[in-house]
């Protein structure tokens, strides 16, 4: 079971996106999600992330190589799963957990539950307040070929935990997993940081979560925006 320790990154002022994006290039390093799960899905795009905390919220960077994109859905809550989708699963409680889904071009998903077919919304007005941004823009578009690389930088503020009673990152614990999939692409697949072993492809599985930490700890070399 893999493990995770997420830097804490403690600006000295407000911050912007980009200057957040910043940080996190500079203090937290790279994890591959690379386990290929299921060999009928044997495509595998380049996959990897950077995450840190604030204490009050969740960093999150991906970079993704693939030879297909693709991003149709525009709807908050709906389908990103079926476009080029980046995903995240925790849980603080090893019963329940929240997935964020967002496809290529930003459109979030956002649920709270305890297994694939008990899952609830959390509200659109809060999925609202988290910050995305794709080198890839925010324009809807049918399927392309090539050879494509883009990135997502993400902030998940506290708030979008809002079946939990989780007042502050620092110090907690919990299980997660970090996923690459595309249901409608040209070339479907389904990859995880921690591995699944289960018949066929499902990322509703917690019990295949790997172990994250998040220390109330800065890195040594942080520089002070």
């Amino acid at each position: 079971m893999n493990e995770l320790y997420l830097v804490k990154i403690q600006p000295q002022t407000s911050i912007t996106l980009p200057e957040a994006e910043y940080l996190l290039e500079k203090n937290a390093i790279t994890h591959p999600i690379q386990q290929l799960n299921w060999e009928q899905f044997h495509y595998s795009p380049k996959v990897a992330f950077r995450i840190a905390h604030t204490g009050d919220r969740i960093w999150l960077k991906y970079y993704v190589c693939e030879k297909y994109i693709r991003a149709m859905e525009t709807r908050i809550n709906g389908r990103v799963h079926k476009d080029s989708c980046v995903e995240f699963f925790i849980s603080f409680d090893k019963e329940n957990y929240y997935n964020f889904e967002f496809n290529c071009i930003g459109i979030a998903h956002v649920a709270y539950g305890s297994g694939r077919s008990k899952r609830k919304f959390v509200n659109t007005q809060l999925i609202e307040k988290i910050e995305i941004q794709s080198s890839l823009g925010n324009k809807p578009f049918d399927t392309r070929s090539g050879d494509f690389t883009w990135e997502m930088m993400i902030r998940i503020p506290i708030e979008c935990f809002a079946f939990s009673d989780v007042k502050n990152l620092s110090n907690l614990s919990g299980s997660a997993n970090f996923y690459k999939c595309g249901d409608a692409t040209t070339e479907p697949h389904y990859l995880s940081w921690n591995s699944i072993e289960t018949d066929n492809p499902d990322f509703h599985r917690p019990d295949f979560f790997g172990k994250v930490f998040f220390p109330d700890l800065s890195p040594s070399n942080l520089v002070r925006s």
